[in-house]
């Protein structure tokens, strides 16, 4: 089994960027590869797609070498087990508020002895059979990356003992629902939200834990990756694409 290339960047302590996806064509997977992006981030929460739709993103990402990660719409068993029975390696879970929210996420992800993810070999994850079981149950576990989000007080208050939850390889800071729960709503850049998040960086960074968060703009990841965050979210496919035509549409307005 071919190694998960985002985890092994992570675990030598690089910092990787992507931009979260909702569009429907993989072909956007496929230009964000080509852009130099390290993975992306196929968004079912808060984006239109169905669980044959993330499939063809996930090929694609795989095709063009980039790294498919899918942030799944709740923490249940099986929205984490069907994204990683058709072959996504890389699981994002969001609204984690406690360390039994954490244990379940490693739970519902890996095999025993680790965790309880439900077993079959008849999908994509095992190459329809095509890989030996004993290859298939027994090493994917080291390929398996798991992402939580914080998104709100309650989860940054426990946050000591969420990190203490093995098997949770990236916390992510999710500053948009942050700010609502600090009673900002929106206001990424309020000191409220960033003190908080500030804390959480250093708290988690002293724990031997990646932190990952969502930028917009280059300063803002640059000022993030120097503070100490690994896993870079870089804004959403719409919006780049939105942003890049209305320059565009401006500068031909001037002219």
């Amino acid at each position: 089994m071919k190694a998960n290339i985002l985890k092994k960047a992570l675990a030598e302590g690089k910092t990787v960027f992507g931009p979260f996806c909702k569009i429907l064509d993989p072909a956007v997977v496929e230009l964000a590869a080509l852009a130099g992006f390290d993975f992306v981030i196929i968004d079912m929460e808060h984006g239109p797609y169905s669980i044959e739709t993330v499939q063809q993103m996930v090929r694609a990402a795989e095709s063009r070498g980039i790294t498919p990660v899918v942030r799944v719409t709740e923490n249940s068993e099986t929205s984490i087990l069907r994204v990683l029975d058709i072959g996504a390696r890389s699981v994002q879970v969001p609204q984690i508020s406690t360390a039994e929210d954490a244990a379940k996420v490693v739970t519902s992800s890996l095999f025993y002895p680790k965790g309880e993810r439900g077993m079959c070999r008849y999908v994509r994850a095992g190459d329809y059979t095509a890989v030996d079981k004993a290859d298939h149950f027994g090493t994917t576990n080291e390929n398996i990356l798991t992402i939580i989000h914080i998104e709100g007080v309650k989860g940054l208050e426990n946050l000591p003992s969420i990190l203490k939850c093995e098997g949770i390889d990236v916390i992510f800071l999710g500053p948009y629902d942050l700010s609502q729960s600090c009673g900002v709503p929106g206001q990424v850049h309020h000191e409220k939200v960033v003190k908080r998040m500030e804390e959480a960086v250093a708290l988690a960074r002293k724990s031997g834990k990646v932190v990952g968060t969502f930028v917009e703009t280059i300063e803002d990841a640059k000022k993030w990756e120097k503070i100490g965050v690994q896993y870079i979210s870089y804004a959403v496919d719409t919006g780049i694409i939105l942003n890049a035509f209305k320059k565009i549409t401006s500068g031909l307005i001037k002219n």
